[in-house]
């Protein structure tokens, strides 16, 4: 069955940039900081952006610009069971990245489920992040590998080693908070800067058999490595559509077995 796609549709929005706010390197305090010192010193920058929509595009790719859309219909369709999503959806999530990445092992070590608190009866733990961010570090990615796979983490980093996140949305087609992603190919870093050439990319009206695979760490340094991401308002969509839910879960991935 052929999914039915929209016209494209470029929008122009306001993302959130990082901005110091001394000469320190960034910091944010999840507990209280200590006497005299600012909870964190990481500002915002609100710019501009032209986001392209990135339907009927074919030059964008996992290795490519950091990020890829795949229409893959999901057995799962509330995500409400725990017990469901890490035995059932988990399963689902490995073979389809084994399928387009051709990882030989993937180990998913945990999911978030977001949900925007407006016409919600219970507001949720995570709503959409409204600031241009990436997932780990370099150092953070082996440290992930180490965490979760202890000593046989050595054995596998000696490979190709990824991390990947698998962003879904939940219940309804996306109309509040889409996700944009800057082009790897236009300077990607951790704590997001603005920058003039950043060039960013979105799925108008994706739905939830649409998954966006995100690449947050790549250890070959001939490949995109890493994507930059916010949520972002989107001033053209129905003010009475459904607020956005998704599910994201993040996995390793590595090319030996």
């Amino acid at each position: 069955m052929t999914a039915q796609v929209s016209a494209p549709r470029d929008v122009q929005a306001t993302v959130n940039y990082y901005t110091p706010l001394d000469d320190k390197s960034p910091y944010n305090y999840i507990d209280e900081p200590p006497a005299g010192v600012p909870t964190t010193n990481v500002g915002r920058e609100s710019r501009s952006v032209l986001i392209h929509d990135a339907r009927g595009k074919d030059d964008l790719g996992l290795d490519v610009s950091g990020f890829q859309f795949i229409h893959h219909p999901s057995v799962e369709k509330d995500f409400l069971d725990d017990d469901k999503i890490k035995t059932a959806y988990y399963t689902e999530v490995e073979e389809l990245l084994k399928k387009y990445t051709d990882a030989k092992k993937v180990v998913i070590f945990d999911y978030t489920i977001r949900r925007s608190p407006v016409g919600l009866k219970e507001a949720p733990s995570r709503t959409p992040v409204q600031s241009v961010h990436v997932d780990q570090t370099f150092p953070a990615a082996i440290q992930r590998a180490e965490l979760h796979l202890g000593k046989e983490a050595e054995r596998l980093l000696k490979g190709r080693y990824r991390i990947i996140n698998v962003w879904r949305p939940i219940a309804n087609t996306v109309a509040h908070n889409p996700l944009a992603l800057a082009d790897y190919r236009t300077g990607g870093t951790f704590s997001v800067k603005y920058s003039p050439e950043h060039k960013w990319y979105y799925f108008s009206d994706q739905t939830p058999d649409e998954v966006t695979f995100i690449k947050c760490f790549d250890s070959d340094v001939e490949k995109a490595r890493l994507t930059p991401h916010t949520a972002f308002h989107d001033t053209t969509s129905p003010p009475d559509a459904p607020q956005r839910q998704s599910i994201e879960v993040r996995a390793l991935l590595f090319d030996i077995e």
